[in-house]
């Protein structure tokens, strides 16, 4: 396939993903931040979560701000051990959260550091686990939900906010901007990612990567000619310098549509490392390098 009828195709498929508002101005999208909403209170003295926000930020799917500027991760299995009072209390808040935010059921968590949200079919939870982790935090996609991360240390005012916020924020793009003939497309879009291979998300829990696991993928994007990759300060991560946040942001979202769960900090690509499904790196190296040579063409690098 040639390098237009490929740049053809991928502003098909983002046309398919992104709200219809988005649609004739995403290319050219700034990422200005709103300012954040104040708390509101109910009369016991909980965080009102359903009276918080009247309106969001656009999706960084779109070329918005992301959420969150560094990865927000989940807690550790050792960390949820230590403190499960603690852990249990922040779970607690982020699902009564969740559901006065969206009605959304947030279940109990059936793993250290993961709270599931149910979501309204696979279609919807494989669109909001792309969207929120290019919100910079984390998201583990399961047949119809997707779990937020929780530890111990989440505090109401930050990280739990931020939790909630996010499944606020892509939930409602998803249920009150795209019509049903949008998702069904949607639908059918990931059903054709899936023939062309397999997704490449972050890992559920980076502590436990090998130390080899960054190296070998920088090695595979040297191997593709791909210079100035090296390992994130962030465990799991490999950072892909680039010339601006545009560029940043092209790359990030191309790959979104290509199978790799991608972000960005500033003008920073970051990519994840997988070794179980991506041994050596070199299915992320050869979709990165691809997606280069998109933007070069579209005169986006």
């Amino acid at each position: 396939m040639s390098l237009y009828d490929a740049l053809a195709r991928l502003e098909q498929r983002l046309a398919v993903l992104l709200p219809p508002q988005y649609r004739d101005r995403y290319q050219d999208m700034t990422p200005v931040p709103m300012r954040s909403a104040p708390f509101v209170y109910d009369e016991g003295g909980h965080v009102a979560w359903d009276r918080m926000w009247q309106g969001f930020c656009d999706l960084a799917m779109a070329g918005g701000p992301p959420h969150k500027g560094r990865w927000l991760a989940p807690g550790t299995e050792a960390e949820v051990t230590a403190e499960p009072e603690r852990y249990d209390a922040v779970v607690a808040e982020i699902r009564r959260g969740i559901a006065l935010a969206t009605g959304l059921d947030a279940r109990p968590s059936d793993a250290a550091g993961w709270v599931p949200v149910a979501c309204y079919g696979e279609a919807m939870a494989e669109w909001m686990t792309r969207a929120i982790v290019m919100e910079n935090v984390a998201a583990r996609r399961g047949r119809i939900h997707v779990a937020m991360p929780a530890a111990p240390a989440f505090r109401v005012e930050k990280e739990v906010r931020n939790v909630i916020t996010v499944v606020s924020k892509t939930s409602h793009y998803w249920v009150d901007h795209m019509p049903y003939s949008q998702q069904a497309a949607i639908r059918a879009l990931f059903h054709e990612l899936s023939l062309e291979g397999v997704v490449v998300p972050p890992v559920a829990d980076a502590t436990r990567l090998d130390a080899h696991a960054a190296p070998a993928l920088v090695q595979a994007f040297a191997a593709c000619g791909e210079a100035g990759a090296a390992p994130a300060a962030t465990p799991g991560w490999v950072a892909v310098p680039c010339a601006s946040v545009e560029h940043a942001i092209w790359l990030m979202r191309a790959l979104v549509a290509s199978n790799v769960l991608a972000r960005r900090e500033e003008t920073t690509l970051l990519v994840p490392v997988h070794p179980a499904i991506d041994p050596g790196g070199t299915m992320v190296a050869t979709r990165v390098t691809r997606v280069q040579a998109l933007a070069r063409h579209a005169g986006r690098a």
